[in-house]
């Protein structure tokens, strides 16, 4: 279906251009393998790129069930719900969050370096990952995002199965997907060349886009001799 995530990249903003005007946009990016597709996206979109950061919260005794998420600036989404029926403690939820805290700060340095976070406050929010399974790490993305002041939501991906987009349908504004087929094992299976994605790879392509974005624009003016210029 994709030869590559530049590829699913690439098809996906050409979906993005057709649904958003003149929004100031945002593309975070889902480290790792999120982030040479949301390149792409925020490179034919002319957007800033930024990667989302977050780690999901499971309660101490079932991991994978998550309680809630945090990310960058010490944010917080609980899910109170999940938190009451597996009768977990105040201290409990702090202990998971303070283990995770040190994982998402050790993350976001790595990826991010000395760069600021990128603000969302009023802005248009554009979460990119490569492919969507369950879902549990896009939503918490999402809550997040919106916890840093998005004022829209919109998740994209090159594919994913239905059920996950239906369970999905509430935590963003917007849900772009350019494919659902069916059986849905893994991303992996719609992707020709899917091969892991390194952290020095995410560092590149972050400041690649970070390069990009401050370059000064190319103009095109006369030369010394009255000749028209031509960009370098």
């Amino acid at each position: 279906m994709f030869r590559d995530r530049v590829d699913a990249g690439r098809q996906l903003a050409e979906q993005l251009k057709r649904r958003l005007g003149d929004e100031d946009v945002v593309v975070l990016g889902l480290p790792r393998g999120g982030v040479p597709v949301a390149f792409e996206v925020a490179r034919e979109l002319d957007a800033p790129l930024d990667v989302i950061v977050v780690r999901k919260l499971g309660v101490p005794y079932q991991p994978e069930l998550g309680m809630g998420a945090i990310g960058e600036d010490g944010v917080l989404v609980l899910n109170d719900q999940v938190i009451a029926m597996a009768m977990v403690t105040e201290d409990e939820v702090a202990a998971v969050e303070q283990s995770e805290r040190a994982e998402l700060r050790r993350r976001a340095a790595r990826f991010r370096g000395d760069r600021p976070r990128t603000s969302l406050i009023g802005r248009t929010a554009v979460v990119v990952d490569d492919g969507i399974a369950t879902g549990s790490t896009a939503r918490a993305a999402c809550q997040v995002v919106r916890a840093h002041g998005a004022s829209r939501v919109i998740l994209a991906v090159p594919v994913a199965p239905r059920s996950s987009l239906a369970s999905l349908a509430e935590t963003a504004d917007e849900l772009v997907c350019l494919a659902t087929p069916e059986p849905f094992f893994a991303v992996g299976q719609f992707y020709r060349n899917f091969s892991q994605t390194s952290d020095d790879e995410v560092v590149e392509l972050l400041e690649r886009a970070a390069t990009r974005a401050t370059a000064p624009p190319v103009v095109m003016g006369a030369t010394d001799d009255g000749t028209a210029g031509m960009p370098s």
